[in-house]
């Protein structure tokens, strides 16, 4: 598994936020929610400019959410969607997975073990999962995936 696990710590830029948000295990809510996602990506790219996906998620709670970043306040979303603004501050421990998406329970996974290692003080928020690339035109093995981590401080 080709994980960067010493790359350092970041802060994600306040954007506009669409997303379906499942709950439970999610080895079954995230192909569920991104599912929804693909099914709805049309309608929501009709008056929408999409920038950028990603999933946020909280393990504790098993709250998994699959979603779009927008260039603008959302308009006309389908009924099924919920919207929010994220970021503007917080610092994110930032690990990034090279792969297949397949290897992302793994990844993660390790990402939890390496925080819990360090003694990370985690804050109470979202963890990242932001998809850097596009899996329609970028070959598995070049798939980049950022990982972040919510920490205090």
């Amino acid at each position: 598994m080709n994980l960067t696990e010493e790359s350092g710590f970041t802060t994600w830029p306040e954007a506009y936020y669409v997303f379906i948000e499942k709950v439970g295990p999610f080895y079954k809510t995230a192909p569920e929610a991104w599912q929804e996602i693909r099914r709805l990506g049309s309608r929501i790219a009709e008056r929408n400019k999409i920038t950028g996906r990603l999933s946020l998620y909280k393990v504790g709670e098993k709250i998994y959410r699959a979603g779009c970043m927008m260039a603008s306040e959302p308009r006309d979303l389908p009924s099924e969607m919920q919207s929010t603004v994220l970021g503007g501050g917080g610092k994110y421990k930032r690990f990034v997975l090279v792969g297949p998406y397949s290897l992302m329970p793994q990844a993660s996974a390790r990402v939890w073990e390496i925080v819990a290692q360090k003694e990370l003080p985690v804050r109470d928020d979202f963890a990242i999962e932001f998809y850097a690339n596009d899996p329609m035109t970028t070959p598995e093995d070049e798939l980049i995936t950022e990982i972040l981590v919510p920490v205090a401080g």
